[in-house]
């Protein structure tokens, strides 16, 4: 995978935004803290298609951002291009990287593979007792992955985030936080060090899924397979954080073609947003907007 001319797309970006003082607005978006984008996929970048798109009524009391890539096309319709491209901590939507390094490090080996569980009654029930990859992604076990990523290790861990250019690849904080109540719920991932945009993470899964990174088929093969969904050709991680940071992630398969995106709330005129409400928020537009 390359790093491509992230000033160019982030130029790209403001041009399209129909009705910008563009100046204006591509300086404030350019000075904005850790406000990036890092990385395009391989596609020639002469081709990229650009599309500010209004996604609000599907948004409705929440505030935040949406990125959908038409990898075929090498499209990607943006709402809210400021947002889409200023990094957030990923929660658990890192369990996709986490998962991946787990398993081409050896320290898990199949969706059955299990973890030590040390006895400690977390809040949720589900956590309480030996749990596999499979239902650990699914139910975003934190303990669960803080053993695999400490098995990994924090050098192999850093310098495969360069690899990818996941974000700003800082892994520096690399016991978190202190957002959770105990060492093995805590990490860089989690409202700490590491930080990413709406724009980067789609452009990541775009990477892994389309075969552009050196993780192996069957390796991706067993991520796909933990990231299915209720919802017919969905694949998809939630994560959330502070009461401002949740994200639903993923890409959406249909007739041999995908979509990948990320929703990303920052706020509420209403209820706390969650990986949840951004997910059916991802749904609502897929369905509307792009299953045809």
């Amino acid at each position: 995978m390359k790093k491509l001319f992230g000033v160019l797309l982030m130029g790209m970006l403001a041009v399209n935004c129909v009705g910008c003082n563009t100046e204006d607005k591509n300086a404030a978006a350019m000075n904005e803290t850790e406000s990036v984008t890092e990385n395009v996929t391989e596609n020639n970048v002469n081709t990229v298609k650009m599309n500010d798109v209004d996604y609000s009524q599907y948004f409705g009391d929440f505030q935040g951002c949406s990125v959908f890539y038409n990898y075929d096309d090498n499209s990607y319709d943006i709402y809210n291009s400021e947002k889409s491209n200023t990094r957030y901590s990923p929660c658990s939507t890192f369990k996709i990287i986490s998962t991946l390094e787990g398993l081409e490090n050896g320290v898990v080996t199949s969706e059955e593979s299990k973890m030590n569980y040390s006895g400690y009654q977390y809040d949720m029930d589900i956590w309480n007792k030996d749990v596999n990859l499979k239902e650990a992604f699914q139910n975003s076990c934190v303990w669960y992955y803080r053993q695999v990523i400490d098995e990994v290790g924090k050098d192999k861990i850093s310098a495969d985030l360069e690899k990818l250019g996941y974000g700003n690849c800082d892994v520096s904080q690399w016991e978190g936080s202190d957002i959770n109540s105990t060492p093995d719920t805590n990490g860089f991932w989690l409202e700490s060090s590491l930080k990413i945009s709406p724009v980067e993470s789609v452009n990541v899964l775009a990477d892994i899924f389309e075969g552009n990174t050196d993780y192996s088929e069957n390796n991706i093969q067993i991520l796909k397979n933990i990231m299915t969904t209720d919802h017919e050709g969905f694949y998809g991680k939630t994560g959330a954080g502070n009461s401002d940071n949740a994200w639903y992630v993923g890409f959406y398969e249909n007739a041999g073609k995908r979509i990948y995106f990320a929703v990303h709330l920052d706020g509420s005129n209403g209820e706390e947003p969650s990986g949840a409400f951004a997910r059916e928020i991802a749904y609502n537009i897929i369905s509307n907007c792009y299953n045809g």
